[in-house]
């Protein structure tokens, strides 16, 4: 159903005036037993998506939005009038929404650079948080996130890393670990993809009508608006994101260090990458980046190429585990087995690349930890932290030109100063690092 039309133009001149207004809800929360209240923090892309997921499950009622651009928020809330007969409120700040007594669950789809504020102050308010990856936009963010969560440890948290929940992931992980494929001395990860690169630079301008710009920075360090930075292309500048690498990084290095078992830092690391294939686009995130990550008995590699869509395996991304005894490539569309001289020994299909199977089996994981107070998600927020520190030290390495780097993760520190200065993000006033 659509959103009445009175109701549209009520949201669109409050927000001319700056308010909002609350939610038509019931009196009281029904907890957290059969119905779920949840509000998302961030509706563009993936947290809308997010949501929408959510929403297809019983049981489940979102009872505000909260975006820092009001025609986003105007547009989800008709979009979401189809899905649930509750009108949401509509809030800009994502502290209002903390405040909301009824709201059990938050959901983060915001920019990478704007997943730790609200991830620890949901934590602090109680609620349980399903949080979109990458964790964090930084090493300390990630580990401020972990610290957060286990001093709270009541919340239950699940981060959108959703192929852990896809079957033949989980088929493919199983396989690995069964030794059919002999000793696995190499891994092989990798993702191409055209929109990682961006134009040549085009001039700033001032932010578009509703946009609260200043608060999208954040924390982020004061630079005019520009559309190449913001909807759509924020991933490709260091402030915000962290480009292929923490985008399909985390997802498919998230697979390779489940599936070898790894829950520790790599020995060493050594990374080397820039802009080369287009020197004259506007992105900051490398279009060529390499990557070695270095343990006991195997070597892991990470290859992105932005701006095109082709790999190994004729697989614009994917994996590959090389054992002893044969080898298997993988991808969303699923995965194949070669034993001995490379014949086909077994193939499982998987969900295509927009892992709608997945994405539903790992909101339902989540749904469920919710009602049965289940920390243990499919993804919990160490395993976020895990992966997304991988990512950060491939481009880390590449970004201080040092080539070779050791991170100890007790210490929370690289062995060479060029390389630290990349660790914690200078946060701008007036907002502060969750210490």
């Amino acid at each position: 159903m659509a959103l009445p039309r009175r109701t549209f133009l009520r949201y669109s001149s409050a927000f001319g005036a700056g308010l909002c207004f609350p939610a038509i809800v019931g009196a009281g929360s029904a907890g957290r037993g059969d119905v779920v209240n949840v509000a998302l923090i961030g509706c563009h892309s993936m947290g809308w998506d997010d949501l929408a997921a959510m929403l297809q499950h019983k049981g489940v009622r979102c009872l505000a939005l909260c975006d820092i651009d009001q025609r986003e928020l105007v547009r989800r809330a008709a979009d979401l009038s189809a899905l649930q007969p509750e009108v949401p409120a509509l809030f800009s700040d994502y502290r209002r929404v903390l405040e909301l007594k009824d709201v059990d669950a938050v959901l983060i789809g915001t920019p990478d650079h704007w997943h730790c504020l609200p991830f620890v102050d949901a934590c602090r308010a109680g609620k349980d948080i399903y949080v979109q990856k990458p964790l964090a936009n930084s090493l300390a963010e990630c580990d401020a996130m972990v610290d957060a969560a286990r001093k709270h440890q009541g919340c239950v948290i699940q981060v959108g890393q959703q192929q852990r929940s896809g079957r033949y992931w989980q088929e493919l992980v199983e396989f690995v670990r069964s030794g059919v494929l002999g000793r696995i001395n190499r891994v092989q990860v990798w993702a191409n993809f055209r929109y990682a690169v961006q134009a040549p630079p085009l001039p700033d301008t001032a932010p578009p009508a509703g946009v609260d710009y200043e608060t999208w920075l954040g924390p982020a360090r004061k630079r005019p608006f520009n559309s190449q930075r913001f909807h759509g292309s924020w991933r490709t500048c260091w402030d915000y994101g962290g480009g292929l690498m923490t985008d399909w990084g985390v997802h498919l290095i998230d697979i390779a260090l489940w599936a070898m078992d790894v829950k520790t830092m790599p020995r060493r690391v050594l990374s080397s990458g820039g802009n080369f294939l287009f020197p004259q686009g506007a992105h900051e995130t490398f279009d060529t980046l390499s990557v070695t990550y270095e343990f006991k008995n195997f070597v892991m590699t990470w290859e992105n190429n932005a701006g095109v869509e082709n790999g190994p395996f004729s697989k614009g991304y994917g994996l590959l585990f090389r054992g002893s005894d044969g080898y298997i490539v993988a991808n969303r569309s699923g995965w194949d087995a070669y034993m001995g001289r490379g014949k086909a020994a077994k193939s499982v299909k998987g969900d295509g690349w927009a892992n709608r199977e997945s994405v539903a089996n790992h909101t339902a994981n989540f749904l469920q930890c919710v009602r049965t107070r289940d920390v243990n998600t499919a993804c919990p927020v160490e395993a976020g932290s895990l992966c997304a520190k991988y990512a950060h030290i491939g481009n880390i390495g590449a970004r201080a030109g040092v080539g070779s780097l050791v991170y100890d993760d007790r210490k929370r520190l690289f062995d060479h100063p060029e390389a630290n200065k990349f660790i914690k993000p200078e946060y701008r006033a007036p907002w502060q690092f969750p210490e």
